[in-house]
């Protein structure tokens, strides 16, 4: 089973709902403080983050940043600027744990990265 932390800091319920549509019995999903999502990652508590904000990478992976580092987190979307589905499964497989976008486009972008670590 996967474990999924949700951060950032709007539309965690949102965000967890999406999740639990796709994911299903596969999945655990709870919702969590930034930090404590971060650090549930950091630990090995948790096996991905997602978390929204209204840029995308600001508040919705600063806290990961800067516990995990860049090399772990990766913005899907942003303001006016959806990463195409190619692009965000490359950041999956490239390993990242932690992804940050708009809740404007968590209904679009969620089910590429969980239908890939799902795979």
């Amino acid at each position: 089973m996967l474990r999924i932390v949700v951060g950032g800091q709007i539309e965690k319920n949102k965000v967890a709902e999406i999740i639990k549509k796709i994911g299903g019995e596969k999945v655990s999903v709870t919702i969590k403080s930034d930090i404590e999502a971060a650090m549930a990652i950091k630990t090995n508590q948790a096996d991905y983050y997602f978390g929204a904000c209204n840029t995308g990478g600001g508040g919705a992976l600063a806290m990961a940043i800067a516990l995990l580092g860049m090399g772990l987190c990766a913005t899907v979307s942003m303001p006016g600027k959806i990463r195409s589905d190619e692009e965000i499964v490359k950041e999956v497989e490239s390993g990242k744990k932690a992804f940050g976008f708009t809740p404007q486009h968590a209904e679009q972008v969620i089910p590429v990265i969980m239908n890939k670590i799902l795979k």
